[in-house]
């Protein structure tokens, strides 16, 4: 029975999420989520102590430690990774780092069923981090690189599929703030936009149980927040 804990501080919000999976049983998720401006450092710990007591457990019971890894604000993607490191070196557990444009996805998925998602966050100085993602059955599936570009460049991919009734996008996250700086094509298939929306750890715990099911959880050395800046070109995934 994988034990997972999950962490995120990389917006506005701060989350921290503990997810039980058993074969035969259903998931187990329990989440703690608050809009927390400047007070990450003091919230994260505490949200961490709730979410194991509500599930009587104590830290010792974690097989991994996950972590919201970016992109987004370079501070709190310093907090999560830090207090996530800590954890898990503490407990002696492998670490897994989770997308915060894939965690808006599938929450965008699993919340409201869109099966097409953009996500996108202020990157600031005039840039958003963006990615391009077709959901289904639960699933994320990339259709874009991660990327990071001034909101103008933004388009939208070609789908084989569009004709079928499922054409229009939804664009999640604080990027979509900038929507006027886009391009017309990009406003004119754009079925709805919700940059309000913040990447949850909950989201994040289930991204996080698949990839250490994969076996791509790390030693707590290895890993390190995603910052996108060095890459610019919006490329479509191969």
């Amino acid at each position: 029975m994988p034990i997972l804990l999950a962490l995120d501080a990389s917006s506005s919000a701060c989350s921290a999420a503990l997810l039980s999976r058993r074969d035969g049983h259903a998931d187990e998720l329990i989440s703690r989520f608050a809009l927390t401006p400047r007070e990450h450092t003091r919230r994260l710990l505490p949200m961490v102590d709730e979410v194991l007591a509500e599930a009587g457990l104590a830290a010792s019971a974690l097989d991994a430690v996950a972590y919201g890894r970016g992109p987004g604000s370079f501070t709190g993607l310093r907090i999560a990774a830090g207090v996530a490191q800590g954890l898990a070196f503490g407990l002696d557990r492998p670490m897994v780092g989770v997308s915060t444009l894939e965690a808006l996805a599938l929450g965008g998925h699993r919340r409201h069923h869109y099966r097409r998602l953009i996500t996108a966050l202020d990157a600031r100085m005039g840039e958003i981090y963006v990615a391009a993602w077709q959901c289904r059955d639960g699933r994320v599936l990339p259709l874009s690189q991660e990327a990071v570009m001034p909101p103008s460049r933004l388009c939208l991919p070609d789908l084989e599929d569009s004709a079928q009734g499922d054409a229009d996008w939804v664009g999640i996250g604080s990027g979509w703030n900038l929507r006027e700086q886009m391009s017309v094509e990009v406003q004119a298939g754009l079925g709805l936009c919700l940059p309000e929306v913040e990447a949850e750890a909950a989201d994040m715990a289930l991204l996080a149980m698949e990839a250490l099911a994969r076996g791509e959880a790390r030693p707590a050395h290895e890993v390190q927040p995603v910052y996108l800046r060095d890459q610019v070109a919006w490329q479509k995934s191969r």
